[in-house]
Parts: C-alpha cells; structure tokens; sequence
C-alpha cells in the first residue's frame, strides 16, 4: 500500500508543528522519520495514522493507495500502529493480546475462534515466542514485550505499520538486536512502514530511506548512504553523524582555517566548512603543508576506530578518527603535540544553511 501525504501543516495554538509536508512512501518500504525532539515527526506519524487532524488546507491529504483517508477515522484507515512503551493489557497473556484487536470486531467481520488462534500461533513463531503464550507482559523483558507489541499491530493484517519511537524505552543492547530483527522481519512480511527515531544509527540501519526533519519541516529525503555521505545543507550534515565546523576559505593550494569567523579574515572571504572526525588526519612530525596545531586531550580506543580529541591552536575542542594501526604508529598521548590537516570536508552556499 503506497503512502502519499501532500502538503500537510498542524499547529497547535501559536505553534507550527508541520510545515506544509509533502512526501512519498512506496509500497513495502520501511521509512524512517528522523529528527531532534520537536522536529515535528510524531505529529506528521499521527496525523498518517488519524490521531491527529491536520490543519484545513485546499488540496492536502493523506492518501493509502491513492485515496484520501482525511475524513475516515483511525479505525477505517486499518494502520497498525506501536507505541514506544508497548501499551500492552497486563492482565492478559501474550496470546490474549495479541488477538485482542481480532476479538473486538464487529460480530459480522470477526473471523471464527480457531481463525483466530491460527492467527495468533503464527505471529508467536514470526516473533520467536511460541514458548511463552500463556505468560503475562510483566514475565516478559522489554524487548519481548515490543516483540508483542509488533505483533499485536500485525494481527489485524494492517495496510499500513507506524511506529513511534519502537526502540526508545530499552537499553542499548536489546536495542541494537530489536532493530536487526525489526528489519529481517520487515524483508518477510513487506508491510509498508513508516518509523519514528531520533537515533540517527537505527534510521541508517533499519531504514530503506530516511526523511530527516527539523522545526516541522523536511530537510532531505534520500538513502541512509545519501544522507550520510552526501547531505542537503548544513542543517542534515550537523544532525547525521559527528561533525566538525571550522571557518575557513579554499585557497588554490589547499584549506586555509582561521580560528573564527572574522579573525584576521573578512567575513566575505570566510564560510563554514563541515569536518567529520575521519576527515582529519593527524602528524607527529611537521609536514610540509598543514591546517593547524593542536593538542590532545584525550584518546578513546575501545571502539573500532580510535575517537582523539584534540585542543586547537585557538582552544576550540575539535574530533579526530583514525585507524588502529595508524593510533600505533602515531602513539599519541595526551599533551602529544599534533599537527592536523584537513583532507574532507563539506560546504554549502548559505541558502542550503538554516542556522
């Protein structure tokens, strides 16, 4: 079922939470919705779900293949919808809630007891929890109680699948191994979804394409990769991943970085340039071209690749990555002088920036 919202804006009193939104979802895509708090993604998640009325706009609608579910009710619209924190029935076992959304039908369109237990037998081996049916959400573990969850918004054979916030209430760990299942799950079943986070690593995990927003509006739609690797202004560039920003000019033999806008530059001749971590590369020795000296503050080498954190020249704290072996060759050490050169970085004209 193909997802269409088309310029859609929601306030509340004073406050504009979406942003005459418009956008796409495939049929069988898993969308992520990523953004900071506030950004306005579970608002535009409730108003695809019927939760919440957008405002009055000639032309806006929100269409399941190609028809506008506007004026039908959450009920009509047949979305699965789970909630960050499992909102389960505690005096019911897993099998209870599961079937809980087939045993409220209307009588007239309510499948037979066994249909239902068929139904149910199969979701407990979708989600890998046949041995426990008959336990109570408070025997469960979060990660087994969101596996319920899911599998409770599955049983009604939703057109579509919404989630706000899945993954938002468990520890890391359980995290990291739900989302991996999440998306091994999605590959069997092909439900068109659509997932709100704000975790950056589980929308470039999980996700198909990522729609990343701010202050109620889209900033960039495109694969975890183009996000990442190639994002739409400074504003994605700054929220996806660990960054850097200098000021600086590109002069015909390299970057040249000042320690700030202004600084012995006129403020024509400066822009902002976005660094990741990796895009730094550290020398011991002197070469014969470098940006800037700095020190080390601290080095952080359990994880897989070494995270330095550097005082510059002018005092700025500034994030530096690089190889294992490359951390060995080097030996850094915290006060180890360092001399840093400036081999990635982004730029965007300043009608890409929202500042």
């Amino acid at each position: 079922m193909k997802i269409e919202v088309k310029d859609i804006s929601k306030t509340f009193g004073n406050y504009r939470a979406l942003d005459h939104i418009s956008l796409e979802v495939e049929e069988g895509e898993l969308l992520a919705l990523l953004g900071p708090s506030g950004c306005g993604k579970t608002t535009l998640l409730r108003v695809i779900a019927g939760l919440e009325l957008p405002d009055p706009v000639p032309g806006s609608g929100v269409f399941f293949g190609g028809e506008n579910m506007l004026n039908y009710s959450v009920r009509q619209r047949q979305v699965g919808f789970v909630f960050q924190h499992y909102a389960l029935f505690r005096h019911m076992t897993v099998s209870q809630n599961i079937a809980f959304g087939l045993f409220v039908r209307a009588r007239k369109i309510r499948p037979s007891k066994k249909s239902i237990q068929g139904k149910v037998h199969d979701l407990l081996d979708l989600i890998q929890m046949e041995s426990l049916e008959h336990h109570y959400p408070a025997q469960l573990s979060g990660g087994q109680r969101q596996r319920v969850a899911l599998a409770r918004a599955l049983a009604v054979e939703p057109r579509v699948l919404l989630l706000d916030e899945p993954f938002g209430a468990l520890d890391a760990n359980i995290r990291k191994e739900l989302r991996q299942w999440l998306r091994r799950l999605h590959d069997e079943i092909h439900v068109t979804s659509v997932f709100v986070t704000h975790d950056q690593e589980e929308a470039l995990e999980v996700a198909d394409r990522v729609v990343v927003m701010d202050h109620g509006r889209i900033e960039q739609i495109g694969t975890p990769e183009e996000v990442y690797h190639h994002p739409a202004n400074a504003t994605v560039c700054r929220f996806i991943g660990d960054i850097n920003l200098f000021h600086g000019r590109i002069s015909s033999d390299g970057v040249v970085v000042s320690p700030s806008s202004g600084a012995g530059e006129t403020e024509d001749k400066l822009q902002p340039l976005y660094v990741r971590p990796h895009g730094l590369k550290l020398a011991t020795e002197e070469p014969a071209h470098y940006n800037f000296r700095a020190t080390v503050i601290d080095v952080f080498p359990a994880r897989s690749l070494v995270k330095v954190a550097l005082k510059t020249e002018w005092g700025a704290t500034v994030w530096a990555e690089l190889p294992h072996q490359e951390y060995r060759e080097l030996d850094l050490k915290p006060g180890h002088t360092v001399f840093v050169v400036v081999e990635q970085f982004k730029q965007f004209d300043a009608m890409s920036r929202r500042d």
